[in-house]
């Protein structure tokens, strides 16, 4: 029950990760349960009634989440640069003053307030000298590495398949740690491959301090995750096409003590006014826990500009 989800969600082991920070509503449950099945089975959504439409599992954007940003920031007005490393910040009499760009050519952005948006290690060297109690906290946080390979089917040649995949625990001696159903999770991606006959389908590789699974070609990525579909879905014929993509550092892990690491980080940061942090270091690696923790940034920057103004 655990080393699937763990290793599957977080690429982690379990023996090392935070019940807690991984995965709170189930610890909440066990509180008041003595059985692990029992509590799962409580926290699981119940079964609709006759004539009830279920609550969907999972949501996304028409076209994928990647188009979010975008239309965010059109929405808002909002100025977005890409490409513009962030290479230090200082504050200054009114607010904080970054510099952005090349070294050889850094130019100074002055503005009122910061959120940090970027991976532990990152974050820590920017804070370094503002915050140094914070970002030692930071830089205790470990990553790991995952490859994302899709693939494109024929539906003729794919096996009949339920749900919207499958997790893998790392006891089973997979390259391959997870399978989503693109297909059937998302209506869009079902109704994109309709016209060509075509199924989508992703195989998540790559665990915690196993990076060297990853250091193969592109060719033998998908070699792995079609021997692993045949041995769990009797998947036999080959692609009508692929796609690598490689997230290097892509999953914070949450190690024994997270929850308490990152209540320190937030307090480190408390008599620091006008800067804030978020993400997936943070309060769990999913897009609505970076919404919710995203959230909390704002209003600490706020608050602070308030008691400033």
């Amino acid at each position: 029950l655990v080393e699937p989800m763990l290793g599957g969600v977080y690429a982690g082991h379990s023996r090392e990760l935070s019940a807690r920070a991984a995965v709170p509503g189930l610890v909440a449950r066990l509180d008041g349960e003595h059985s692990l099945t029992a509590a799962a089975a409580a926290a699981m959504q119940p079964v609709p009634g006759p004539g009830e439409t279920p609550a969907p599992v999972f949501a996304g954007i028409s076209g994928g989440v990647g188009r979010l940003p975008d239309a965010v920031a059109a929405a808002s007005g909002a100025l977005v640069e890409t490409g513009a490393m962030v290479r230090s910040l200082s504050r200054t009499t009114d607010g904080w003053e970054l510099e952005v760009g090349p070294t050889r050519a850094p130019r100074q952005v002055s503005c009122d307030a910061v959120v940090l948006a970027t991976p532990a290690r990152p974050t820590a060297r920017l804070l370094e000298r503002v915050a140094p109690a914070a970002a030692r906290e930071l830089d205790g946080v470990e990553y790991a590495s995952m490859a994302v390979v899709t693939l494109a089917f024929t539906e003729r040649d794919l096996p009949v398949t339920t749900g919207s995949g499958f997790l893998v625990p790392p006891v089973d001696g997979h390259a391959v740690k997870g399978v989503t159903y693109s297909f059937a999770k998302w209506g869009w991606v079902a109704g994109a491959g309709r016209e060509d006959d075509v199924r989508l389908l992703r195989c998540s590789i790559g665990r915690h301090r196993e990076e060297h699974v990853l250091q193969v070609p592109d060719e033998e990525l998908v070699g792995a995750a079609l021997r692993d579909l045949a041995d769990a879905v009797g998947l036999s014929v080959l692609p009508v096409d692929s796609h690598v993509q490689r997230w290097g550092g892509g999953l914070p892990q949450y190690a024994v003590g997270h929850v308490a690491r990152v209540h320190r980080v937030r307090a480190g940061l408390l008599g620091v006014p006008g800067i804030a942090v978020c993400g997936a270091a943070y309060d769990g690696v999913g897009i609505p826990a970076c919404v919710a923790s995203a959230h909390l940034a704002v209003d600490k920057v706020l608050a602070d500009l308030d008691d400033v103004g």
